[in-house]
């Protein structure tokens, strides 16, 4: 068993890209910038929103961090994107999520420019990445990409079995791994809460790789996986007694992979990398670099 260590991976990424910003810098060119905009202090947001400020300072990025309320009306927050959409020098832009309840959160994302949509929630943006064409990719997927891109994890021709169907996750990597992508031509099966658990067994157990996004912790056990699989565990779920784990049982299933992530310290830190490669990419369009 080896780890997919994606604090390793991230690092290398983002100062692959610090290297790329440092020689735009000595060209006469302002840094890029990413623009978040946190609403009211739900805890895990925080934490997130202070990992990519970090990144951001890391890659050589300039960030701003906008704080509206819990109770800020849906009316305002629009406005306030539709100003930083307008502002020529911010590259990318995140909402993050989640939003409180009185506010729709598709209408959030929607309304922010396809131009600056690093996470790559955004129609135009998920439909050109479905269809193949250039676009900013959906952070956590591209992240699992870029993943097994590094460690040289081959995918094509291999059945890939992921389990949940979020559009943050499992709907965007389904169709990434099995699109004529650099790491894709992969056979996927898409499987979820409705998916029959005798049907779910019988695709985890010839998978040559397992995504699971479920946020169940322990959900992926021993008995479902085979002899080999590369497991890439994507959930973050915090027991009562403070310990973070995802949603696989490590203890006892690490031992039948030949690659797994750890929890914490795999996917999560590729989906800030990620966003430093899509912050990139936005500011390369905007100078006409790409």
């Amino acid at each position: 068993m080896q780890l997919l260590d994606g604090k390793v991976c991230a690092d290398s990424l983002v100062t692959e890209i610090s290297h790329k910003v440092a020689g735009y810098a000595d060209g006469g060119l302002r840094k890029p910038h990413m623009t978040v905009i946190l609403v009211g202090s739900h805890a895990p947001s925080e934490s997130y929103v202070k990992s990519k400020i970090k990144s951001c300072e890391s890659a050589g990025f300039e960030s701003s961090l906008v704080r509206m309320p819990e109770t800020v009306s849906e009316e305002e927050l629009l406005a306030r994107i539709a100003e930083i959409n307008a502002d020529h020098t911010t590259d990318g832009l995140i909402v993050q999520l989640p939003l409180p309840k009185h506010i729709n959160q598709n209408t959030v994302i929607n309304a922010i420019d396809p131009a600056k949509d690093i996470d790559g929630f955004h129609p135009t943006n998920f439909g050109r990445m479905t269809l193949g064409q250039r676009a900013f990719r959906p952070a956590t997927a591209y992240g699992i990409c870029k993943l097994l891109q590094f460690y040289n994890i081959p995918t094509k021709a291999r059945h890939v079995v992921v389990i949940g169907r979020s559009n943050i996750v499992g709907k965007p990597i389904s169709i990434m791994l099995a699109n004529d992508f650099d790491i894709g031509n992969a056979t996927v099966t898409l499987t979820h809460i409705e998916t029959p658990r005798e049907l779910l067994l019988e695709m985890t157990r010839v998978a040559d790789i397992v995504i699971v996004a479920v946020g169940i912790p322990g959900f992926v056990t021993k008995d479902m996986v085979k002899e080999g699989v590369v497991l890439i565990d994507v959930g973050i779920n915090r027991l009562e007694s403070g310990r973070i784990v995802g949603d696989v049982d490590f203890e006892n299933v690490a031992s039948k992979c030949s690659w797994i992530t750890p929890v914490p310290g795999g996917v999560g830190r590729m989906t800030v990398a990620a966003l430093m490669l899509n912050t990139l990419m936005a500011y390369q369009n905007n100078f006409n670099l790409a």
